[in-house]
């Protein structure tokens, strides 16, 4: 890149874009320039657009400085199409609105919403997104379509070309066109007539080519995403529907996909599935023809041809079963090793195959008559057992959830320092038995003993991964010669697509004329330039020069590995983990099991900080760099401005929930990570330790300190007002100092340690966090008893008698050290909590209750001899059915926090408010608050951004109350939606009484 073009570039963007949406530091350039694939580019400017004015004025400038561009989404992307030298224009987490059609017969769509939350939003009205890639949960609408991802029960007839209905385009030159507007296209014909004119020469000329148009009907029969989309040329007479179809499989190589409007489909409410066991993977290829030759009776409610007894076959051969460690392929094994499978040898469990098969149906009873039309097909197999179809969403969805983890399932199994890579292929039907064993051999001969096949048998499109290293000249010849040798296998022996769902990416850009012919590659390479005539759009994906492109720019995933050796004490922090409460024990293995991330970005959806610092993908990826080079010794500079950058975007913002890893199929937990790096820092800072330490060992003084400024703090807000004193205290923060917001509560002094509260024979000790040991109500509360006396009169009403437990008031669950690195301090605060506990409960007597819902999480992590509660467990088990409830007619918003979701908690969070409540709301998008303890005071960015989308869902549903299960939650909660959030406990004792 040209330095003054860039430099010129940044100034004229700088002039009307925030600072905030413009990244040229090492660090962020390194988190953006990974993706889900197995290439690395590291862009030099990373530009995140808010909206479509955004993204003209930036194209524009780009044009102008003849600068290379490339748009992402998610970043799931498999095959390299997301990635860039050049300028990386972001379009995700600002570009989530959708509207509905009257009709709920299509939807119209941003291209940053996630397609999970496409379905969720469509479900209460019977529809559903018709593309359903297994990274559904993560991957955006612009990428799915871009990418024409299809997925398990998506094949030709309802991907994304054949369900697309308008869309709205930027151009490279900055015009916005709507192909679903009259207005809008007759505005384009004035200005851009030539193009026009172009594109519906070059459809005359395909059409008149019978052999080509042949050719482009026989490719698309099947699933192929291999260069450009040219089923539209010859499918649609209207050069606009072309342009918008286009852009269905273009991978960003022909313009911005602004907005989508795409037709939904009936979600079919009865469902069964199986999971079938073959011999070998040539029969079940056999039984999937057969399968997918059964019509049913009744026409499809959707189509006009006949409905598909089968909706969807996925195929798992042996090495996918045992990366996700399938209990009957397990079984299998044992049961061929002890001779009880005829017909073969012990050892020889190699050919065993599974197909995952699902039917749908409209009624029950057509649901039944379905499965028993598939068992009298499979019949006629040789099958390992009887196939069970289940319709009980709670197995089924076990068997898809173990599709979907397949692809970092495998790659989290690969040797260390090796790159995990997917191909994607599709044959037609007729050849699946044949051209699938032949695939299955040519992989092992070349000693890809580790190598897995699966995927859409029905669509005969198959996934291989293989684990791969870069690190010799040898190891990347034999990757090469495979994958020439895999082209010739699936174009001149089967005429199948090279690529069939994934996109063609830089991996596969060397071999589209190969597959496709001359004709047809002539035709992609004009209408590349139809749209793209400086070629400025991600340069190098579907179309490029260099042969050897695939075997370039591969991306490292070095081992994360950490030393100890030289950092005061720190040899002895191993041993010190692995003797540790159990916390830090799975803080340790936590970061060891970072190491299986393949860096899929699956966690994204759940990372609070995605889209406004790093995201947790991230932060792994910026670790293994600092790692890598600091254990070579390379490039101290670059390292020491990574680690200085890490400090606010990677540390300071992650709000370790966890939450990554419930979405990640390797459970991997970036806050593990983040524990860590905070402890060895600490390690290196004593003055900070020893703070930490005369806390610890002062708790009790240091509560009655807080208590003194929480007071000083609120005559503050009576004498001066609030905007005054939040004026004064915005100041004050922006010199270093906590933020206080009138959200903050006034002092409270929680009663005696030891006492008791209450008669009866029913007793319960009750902990009160520390948070609620000291803090009061808000001024202005519409409530007047702190949250101990709310808990307490809850309680008592219910007939338990409250036991504080002695010394409490010294008491700590250890939280707020292990945030801060502190682990060592955190465990011995938790010890002495037990302790106390213990003693309370007369030795696990009596039930323990601690009323803030993240310190219980950490108690039950490192206490196991003691029955722990958090306020809304506690209560479903032990008071409801000692209450009688009366609803209120107030709509109350529930918040479901991260320890609540981590503990499974989250469904009895919302069961218990809708036993108070007919009208209980969960704001949509709202995850994690990120106020993360007392981060909140000093990053409230952070909760800011995490909580943006709920002040409007707020005021537009009229709730006057929210309700959660944690104190420092609830005040970032009540800043940013202007309404007071309290604990669930209130409102339970609002709505009932003693029975």
């Amino acid at each position: 890149m040209d330095t003054k073009n860039y430099e010129a570039f940044l100034a004229e963007i700088g002039s009307y874009l925030d600072k905030d949406q413009v990244y040229t530091d090492e660090l962020r350039t390194l988190g953006w320039g990974t993706d889900a694939g197995f290439y690395r580019l590291i862009p030099k400017v990373v530009v995140r657009a808010r909206d479509e004015e955004d993204v003209s004025r930036i194209v524009r400038a780009c044009h102008k400085h003849k600068l290379p561009f490339t748009f992402r989404a998610a970043g799931t992307s498999l095959s390299g199409q997301s990635v860039s030298d050049s300028v990386l224009i972001v379009a995700g987490k600002h570009w989530e609105k959708y509207e509905i059609s009257d009709d709920r017969n299509s939807i119209r769509l941003q291209p940053g919403i996630v397609g999970s939350q496409v379905n969720r939003v469509l479900k209460p009205y019977g529809r559903v997104f018709p593309p359903d890639p297994a990274s559904i949960g993560s991957a955006m609408v612009g990428g799915i379509v871009c990418n024409n991802a299809s997925g398990m029960n998506c094949g030709v007839h309802a991907n994304s070309d054949r369900m697309l209905i308008s869309a709205r385009i930027i151009l490279p030159d900055g015009t916005l066109v709507d192909t679903g507007n009259e207005a809008s296209k007759a505005s384009f014909r004035r200005t851009h007539s030539e193009m026009i004119r172009r594109i519906e020469n070059l459809r005359d000329r395909v059409r008149a080519d019978k052999k080509l148009a042949e050719r482009i009907r026989y490719k698309y029969s099947i699933k192929n995403v291999t260069g450009l989309n040219l089923r539209p040329l010859i499918a649609y007479d209207d050069p606009f529907e072309i342009m918008a179809h286009c852009m269905v499989g273009s991978e960003g190589t022909l313009a911005f996909l602004s907005e989508v409007t795409m037709r939904t489909l009936y979600d079919y409410r009865f469902r069964a599935s199986a999971m079938v066991y073959f011999h070998t993977m040539e029969e079940s290829c056999r039984a999937v023809v057969a399968m997918k030759g059964m019509k049913a009776t009744e026409k499809d409610i959707e189509m006009s041809a006949e409905d598909l007894v089968v909706k969807s076959a996925e195929m798992l051969d042996y090495l996918s079963l045992g990366s996700v460690n399938d209990p009957v392929f397990l079984q299998y094994k044992k049961d061929v090793d002890a001779g009880l499978v005829p017909g073969v040898q012990p050892g020889d469990y190699h050919n065993l195959t599974a197909i995952l098969t699902e039917t749908k149906a409209v009624t029950h009873e057509e649901l039944l008559s379905k499965i028993d039309r598939v068992k009298q097909c499979l019949a006629n197999f040789n099958l390992y057992q009887q196939p069970e179809f289940t319709d009980d969403p709670q197995i089924y969805g076990k068997y898809w959830a173990i599709r979907s983890g397949i692809f970092p399932s495998v790659g989290g199994t690969r040797p260390e320092g090796t790159t995990c890579l997917i191909e994607d292929v599709a044959f037609h039907l007729e050849d699946l038995p044949v051209a699938t064993v032949k695939l299955q051999k040519l992989i092992a001969d070349y000693g890809y003993s580790d190598a897995c096949i699966y995927g859409h048998a029905f669509e005969g499109n198959y996934h291989f991964i293989l684990n791969q290293s870069f690190h010799t000249e040898a190891e990347v010849k034999r990757y090469e010669s495979m994958m020439r040798d895999v082209a010739r296998l699936v174009v001149e022996e089967f005429d199948g697509s090279l690529k069939a769902e994934h996109g063609t990416g830089r991996n596969m850009a060397p071999f589209v004329k190969y597959e496709w012919g001359e004709a047809a590659y002539a035709a992609m390479k004009e209408l590349k330039q139809i749209f793209d005539p400086e070629n400025l759009l991600n340069r190098g994906v579907i179309f490029n020069d260099d042969p050897q492109c695939f075997i370039k720019n591969f991306k490292p995933l070095p081992v994360l590995d950490f030393r100890f050796d030289n950092i005061p004490d720190g040899g002895q922090f191993l041993t010190l983990a692995e003797g540790s409460r159990s916390s830090t024990k799975d803080m340790v293995e936590g970061v060891r099991r970072a190491n299986k991330c393949i860096e899929c970005g699956f966690c994204e959806v759940n990372c609070v900080s995605c889209g406004f610092t790093i995201s947790s993908r991230m932060r792994i990826v910026v670790q293994r760099e600092i790692r890598d080079l600091e254990n070579r010794g390379a490039d101290p500079e670059r390292v020491a401005r990574l680690r200085k950058l890490y400090e606010y975007y990677g540390d300071a913002t992650c709000a370790a929930d966890g939450l990554c890893a419930t979405s990640c199929p390797m459970k991997i937990n970036t806050g593990d990570l983040t524990h860590l790096i905070r402890q060895l820092n600490m390690m290196q800072n004593p003055t900070g330790y020893r703070v930490g330490k005369f806390a610890a060992d002062h708790l009790g003084g240091l509560k009655s300190n807080l208590r003194l400024v929480l007071g000083a703090a609120n005559l503050g807000h009576t004498l001066l007002g609030t905007s005054l004193m939040s004026g004064i205290c915005s100041g004050a923060h922006r010199v270093g100092l906590p933020l206080w917001t009138s959200a903050m509560p006034r002092s409270f002094r929680q009663p005696k340690p030891g006492t008791h509260v209450g008669h009866g024979d029913l007793k319960v000790v009750y902990f009160p966090s520390c948070i609620n040991q000291t803090m009061g109500v808000a001024k202005g509360s519409p409530v007047k008893n702190t949250v101990v006396e709310e808990m307490c009169s809850l309680i008592n009403k219910a007939g338990y008698e409250v036991i504080f437990p002695r010394n409490m008031d010294r008491m700590c669950c250890g939280q707020i050290w292990e945030s801060k690195g502190m682990m060592d301090i955190a465990d011995r605060k938790s010890g002495e909590l037990e302790e106390s506990l213990w003693e309370a409960s007369e030795h696990g007597r009596y039930p323990i209750l601690c009323d803030q819902s993240p310190c219980l999480h950490r108690m039950r992590k490192v206490i196991s001899r003691m029955k722990l509660y958090e306020p809304v467990e506690f209560i479903m088990t032990y008071l409801v059915d000692r209450l009688t409830f009366h609803k209120t007619d107030r709509r109350v918003a529930v918040h479901v926090t991260c320890s609540t979701k981590e503990m499974g908690l989250g469904s009895q969070l919302l069961e218990l408010a809708r036993l108070c409540s007919d009208n209980v709301v969960e704001p949509e998008g709202i995850g994690c608050c990120a106020f993360a303890g007392d981060r909140g005071f000093t990053y409230p960015e952070s909760n800011r951004y995490a909580l943006r989308k709920l002040r409007p869902q707020i005021e537009k549903m009229q709730v006057v109350t929210g309700y959660s299960n944690s104190r420092t939650c609830e005040i970032g909660l009540q800043s940013n939606s202007g309404i007071p959030y309290m604990s669930i406990a209130y409102l339970v004792n609002e709505c009932t009484e003693a029975r």
